[in-house]
């Protein structure tokens, strides 16, 4: 059954980071919805190879409209987590049980969301001191699967078996 995703994503994301998930949920037959502060505004990967178009601005997306959430990496969810619509999007996805799938520093949302205690999780070696401070069980692994919601992953490295959890989780 196709599940609709939805992707708190701005400038300066990780191309990959988004592209890769990206494409294999459309591949899977999913439909991916990505959310800025304005819709129809583009926004450029840090690496310059990505370019999004928003397609729904905050103010007019519900967690209830979606099944599962996406965060990608890069300089985007540090920014995100600065607005608290950012931040209780994602603590509404995760206190409802939704599937969540968080790459590299797609991670400081959650923990700005404050749901991250007693979490088994990875990300980038960066913010792996933050998840810990903020009472995660941390891992270095390629992807770690926190009770059946949570996939996180550390770097563009991981990205198959990011995705492969994640479509897993979906189905």
């Amino acid at each position: 059954m196709s599940k609709k995703v939805a992707v708190l994503i701005t400038d300066e994301f990780e191309d990959s980071e988004f592209t890769s998930p990206a494409d294999a949920l459309r591949q899977a037959g999913h439909e991916v919805v990505t959310i800025d502060t304005e819709r129809g505004k583009t926004i450029t990967g840090k690496q310059g190879k990505a370019t999004v178009t928003i397609d729904a601005a905050i103010d007019e997306s519900r967690s209830e409209d979606f099944d599962a959430l996406l965060l990608p990496g890069g300089h985007s969810p540090d920014s995100l987590r600065a607005d608290e619509r950012f931040v209780e999007f994602t603590r509404e996805m995760v206190n409802a049980h939704k599937p969540v799938f968080a790459i590299c520093h797609g991670p400081q949302l959650l923990i700005s969301a404050d749901v991250v205690c007693n979490r088994k999780m990875t990300s980038v070696n960066a913010i792996a001191v933050d998840l810990k401070n903020a009472g995660v069980d941390f891992y270095d692994r390629e992807v770690v699967v926190d009770d059946g919601q949570i996939v996180t992953s550390r770097t563009p490295d991981d990205l198959p078996a990011f995705n492969r959890e994640m479509l897993k989780l979906l189905s």
